[in-house]
Parts: C-alpha cells; sequence; structure tokens
C-alpha cells in the first residue's frame, strides 16, 4: 500500500465528516501518525470491524463503514434470493454508533436491500434475535463491546443470527477488496430511506417479544424465591438500561438502585474509562453504591448488553467480585438442580463452552448427565452448535452456553450472549439461594469442595499499530517453538488449532496441556491489539492454587518479554 498516496487521496475525497477533514489536516507533516492511520485496511473478519474512531484506512469511520457495508450488500445480493435480502441493524452508545448504523442502512438501501433497524439503542443480543425474527438474510451491529471510549466496531451476523462464519467472513472480504471507498460504493440519504421505506424502524413487538423469552428461561418453577434482594444495577453508559430493568421489574425485582452516573448512554464512559465487567475498574462505582445502600447484589452490563459482571456481599459485610468463570459455575449448577428437581432436563441435555473457560464446569455438568461441547473462542461457535442441534430438532437439548469472558446464554431464541439473560437468572439464582439463606459466596464454595480447587486466570498483553502486530506474530512463533517445557512446567501435549483440531475452524491459538492438570491457552486477540493468555491451575487450596497461578505466570511473562 502507498500510505502517502492513499493519505493524499483522502485529503482530496473524505469531505462528508468535518471532523475527519480536520484530522487529516492535523496529520500533514507527521509520518508516524499518517503511517499508523493508513498502513493497512481495517481488519475484517468473524468479528467484523472493529478500531480506533477516526480518518484512514485502519480507522473507524464513515468510509470504512461504507466500504464494509457495500461489500456485505454485494455478499447479500449474490447469496440470497430477492425476497430474502434484508438486514436488520441496531448500535450501542459510543462515539458515532448512531451515525454509523445510518450510514450503512443507507448504503444497503440504495443496493435494493430492506432494511429493518431499531429506532433507538439496543443490545446486541436484540439484534440477534431481531434477524431471526424479520427472516433477514443479515444483520449489523454497531458497537466496540467493551473496548475503551475511543473504539467503535461492526459486528455482523448470518441469516441465523450467529456472527458470521470463516467461510462468510471471507466471502465478504472478498467483496471488500474489490470496492474503492470512493468510487464504488452506493449511497443514499437516510432519512430518505425512512420515507420512502426502504428502510424500517424495528417496532415495539420485536423488544416486547424478545424480553418474553429472556422471561421464559426462568428454572424457578414453585421454589420459594426472595426478590425483596437490594440490587444495584449499572448499564455502564450503554444499552441494558431499558431492557434488564424492564425485564427485572415485570419479574417482581422492585428493590433496584440504577447507578446514576452510569445510567444514561455516553460514548465517552466518564466514570469507567474502560467499560468492560471483567474489569475492577468498571465496578468500583457500583461497588460504591452497594456498600453505601447496603445492597445484596451488583450487576454490570457491558455497553452493548452482551457481557455481565457481578459482586455479591460476603459475611462481613465487603464486597467480592466473581469471575466470569465462578457466576457461569453457579449458574450452570443452579440450572441443572433445578431441572433436575422439577423433572425438566431434556433428553440428552448439552453445555457448550469455549476451550478457555474453566474446565471445572464439564465436572459440575457430568454430575447432572449434561454432556459438554468445547469450542472455539467466540459465543459465534456457541450458537453454531444450537444451530446444529436445532437441525437435528433438538435445539431443546441446549441448557445452557457460557464463556469466562463474562458472556452466558440459556435459552436458543438468540444466538449470542445475552446480558440481559445473564441478569434475569443471576437475579432469580440470587433471589432462589437468599430465600433458603444461602449466599452465591457459599454455594461457591460448597462447588469446590465438592469438585476440587480450580483457578483460572487472564493475563492480556496490548501491542499497538504495525510495529506491534508483528511483534505478537513473534511471540506466537515463539511459543510454537518453546518446547518440552514453559518455566518448570512439562508440557504433556501442544494442540495447535491452527491446523484445524477437533472438526473446529482453523485458528490460531495454541494450548498447552501441563502436568498436574494445569493448562496455557495462547491467542491474539480477533478485535483488540492484544495477545491473550489464559492460565488455569488445579491445587489443593486457594493459596497452592495462587502461587501456582503466579510461576505459571512469570513463566509466560518471561517468553513474551524475550521476544
Amino acid at each position: 500500500m502507498d500510505i502517502e498516496k492513499n493519505y493524499l487521496r483522502w485529503c482530496e475525497c473524505a469531505k462528508d465528516d468535518s471532523d475527519l477533514t480536520a484530522e487529516l489536516a492535523e496529520m500533514s507533516g507527521n509520518p508516524e501518525a499518517i503511517e499508523d492511520a493508513f498502513y493497512r485496511e481495517l481488519e475484517f473478519g468473524t468479528g467484523g470491524l472493529r478500531g480506533v474512531i477516526g480518518a484512514g484506512t485502519n480507522r473507524m469511520n464513515i468510509y470504512t463503514v461504507r466500504k464494509a457495508s457495500q461489500g456485505l450488500a454485494n455478499y447479500v445480493i449474490a447469496h440470497f434470493p430477492q425476497e430474502k435480502r434484508r438486514i436488520a441493524v441496531s448500535y450501542d452508545s459510543r462515539i458515532k454508533s448512531e451515525l454509523f448504523s445510518q450510514v450503512a442502512s443507507g448504503v444497503f438501501a440504495a443496493n435494493g436491500i430492506e432494511v429493518w433497524i431499531y429506532p433507538q439503542l439496543m443490545p446486541t443480543p436484540c439484534l440477534s434475535y431481531a434477524v431471526r425474527e424479520l427472516d433477514c438474510a443479515a444483520g449489523i451491529m454497531v458497537t466496540a463491546s467493551h473496548n475503551p471510549s475511543k473504539y467503535n466496531g461492526y459486528k455482523v451476523y448470518g441469516p441465523d443470527g450467529c456472527q458470521i462464519t470463516t467461510e462468510a467472513a471471507r466471502a465478504i472480504l472478498e467483496e471488500i477488496d474489490r470496492i474503492d471507498a470512493f468510487d464504488d460504493v452506493r449511497c443514499m440519504d437516510f432519512e430518505g430511506g425512512l420515507r420512502d421505506g426502504r428502510i424500517k424502524k424495528i417496532g415495539d413487538e420485536i423488544l416486547t417479544r424478545f424480553i418474553a423469552e429472556v422471561k421464559n428461561q426462568s428454572v424457578l418453577y414453585d421454589a420459594p424465591a426472595d426478590r425483596s434482594a437490594a440490587i444495584i444495577y449499572t448499564p455502564l453508559n450503554g444499552t441494558g438500561l431499558m431492557p434488564v430493568l424492564r425485564t427485572l421489574r415485570e419479574s417482581g425485582y422492585s428493590n433496584i438502585t440504577v447507578v446514576a452516573e452510569q445510567e444514561k448512554p455516553d460514548g465517552h464512559f466518564p466514570t469507567c474509562p474502560y467499560p468492560n465487567p471483567e474489569i475492577h475498574e468498571a465496578m468500583a462505582l457500583g461497588m460504591e453504591y452497594a456498600r453505601r445502600n447496603e445492597a445484596d447484589l451488583l450487576m454490570a452490563t457491558d455497553p452493548d448488553c452482551d457481557r455481565v459482571g457481578i459482586a455479591v456481599r460476603n459475611a462481613e459485610g465487603k464486597y467480592t467480585l466473581l469471575t466470569g468463570n465462578e457466576t457461569g459455575m453457579l449458574l450452570l449448577d443452579y440450572i441443572c438442580q433445578r431441572r433436575a428437581a422439577a423433572g425438566t432436563m431434556p433428553d440428552n441435555p448439552v453445555m457448550v463452552k469455549t476451550i478457555v473457560t474453566i474446565d471445572m464446569a464439564e465436572r459440575i455438568a457430568a454430575r447432572y448427565g449434561v454432556r459438554t461441547i468445547n469450542v472455539l473462542t467466540g459465543f459465534k461457535f456457541i450458537g453454531e452448535q444450537i444451530g446444529l442441534l436445532e437441525k437435528q430438532g433438538r435445539a431443546s437439548s441446549y441448557i445452557m452456553g457460557f464463556e469466562e469472558s463474562y458472556g452466558y446464554l440459556t435459552g436458543s431464541y438468540v444466538r449470542d450472549k445475552d446480558a440481559v439473560d445473564g441478569a434475569f437468572m443471576i437475579a432469580e439464582m440470587f433471589a432462589y439461594y437468599k430465600a433458603k439463606g444461602i449466599g452465591l459466596l457459599e454455594r461457591l464454595e460448597e462447588l469446590y469442595r465438592e469438585y476440587g480447587r480450580c483457578l483460572n486466570t487472564l493475563h492480556s498483553y496490548e501491542f499497538d499499530g504495525s510495529a506491534g502486530f508483528e511483534r505478537m506474530q513473534k511471540i506466537m512463533a515463539a511459543f510454537r517453538t518453546c518446547g518440552d517445557r514453559i518455566g518448570s512446567f512439562r508440557v504433556m501435549e501442544l494442540l495447535d488449532y491452527s491446523k484445524g483440531l477437533d472438526g473446529l475452524p482453523k485458528s490460531d491459538v495454541l494450548k498447552f496441556r501441563l502436568e498436574g492438570d494445569r493448562s496455557l491457552v495462547v491467542r491474539p486477540s480477533g478485535t483488540e491489539p492484544k495477545l491473550k493468555c489464559y492460565l488455569s491451575v488445579s491445587a489443593a487450596d486457594m493459596a497452592a492454587a495462587e502461587a501456582d497461578e503466579a510461576e505459571l505466570h512469570a513463566a509466560v511473562n518471561a517468553i513474551i518479554n524475550h521476544v
């Protein structure tokens, strides 16, 4: 790519957004800024697009959105008959999300594709639901999920409501690569599309049906539950406020306090610069509210409301954050326990999890006669398994899917993780145990006593720009050639998923099975400039597990820092 030539062309042609015009002018005379913005095209894959908002081919802006949308439109026209050419659109609270959703809708409409868009910001699972309810060929969700405010993105969904497969992503990318962002994109005005009916607003009945499906996931049956539990909820300035509160209140939970500073949509995320419920800083204000109100439970959903994190009060009155693995295991055990007690466990029940999610979940599932299916990282692969069960007439066999990164889904009504469902089921589980005088931390300790202490941790390493991308590739090569030991830990088996193991798609993921029921998974993120390392250790107690994990973490750092 001729970086300077591309930059000059953008200066000449990119006139439709004054923010971009100003930024391009500021880059003049700054070769490093120009290189970072233009050294590559923003990568399109199964996660769609994701990048920093700004000017350039390696940024999220109206031109990269138009180009991707034209590629998706070409794909839909080539692969679907006229009567099926519909695309559903939703967006979150991020900077320029509404603009990008309107720009994309205008491209689809200009290509003769019927567009259905939510009239207000709406969670990712609501988009997945709309794709299936409206019988669409595709869907897009404008979001960067839990990334910092400088990011935005563009998730693409197939007709099954799942994020697109590797094959579909490759085919769409081929279409995108043939397009010039300025010369080859068909556009029309969003408001004009609404007036002439090419763009339609999704009606309230779709959301109402979605919420009904969430409430149908209840496994409480006739068991007592204390719905008076004091709940603190924060949508982290995202999309969750309306659907989460509506679902909980319609289900009898009335003692809910919302974190006021994080209540309204705000893409700048002023009180939580990294709006990810996995991160302690994002939960800090909610925990302050919980302490002030002496609440029983804190729940936080990320900006596009597909992840949920929680904190609970312990016996000393202090608040403990639960990991995604811990919450997932508690939910799995609760659902299995209640279904078994009520006689509603389906024939040949199935639980689906990712390969980096805690192995202890398999032991919990096995106790209840539930089969575990392990898939690659990414909830689309869990959704894909639901689709396969559905084709076999066994959709009801699916009882739960979850991933360690705070994503849960207990039904087949959508094909992506759903924090509306997650918040509802967590509240129900909490109310059930509270009525029995049991706290979630107590129940978790019971599980550890029964199945053994297992500690899983995630360590992320950030590598920005072209130099960072190159270093990540070298680090992956170093892990592939590290031999039979990682530090003092003997490697029993190396699973290289780039070769397409266990019938799964090829993916740049390494899993090391280490001696003593330990494991390490290493993979570059598909949506962020990060390398992610997942460590799993088993030990007799938490102190021993933490010491083991620290030693393994040091060994991983040694390999990374050596490159």
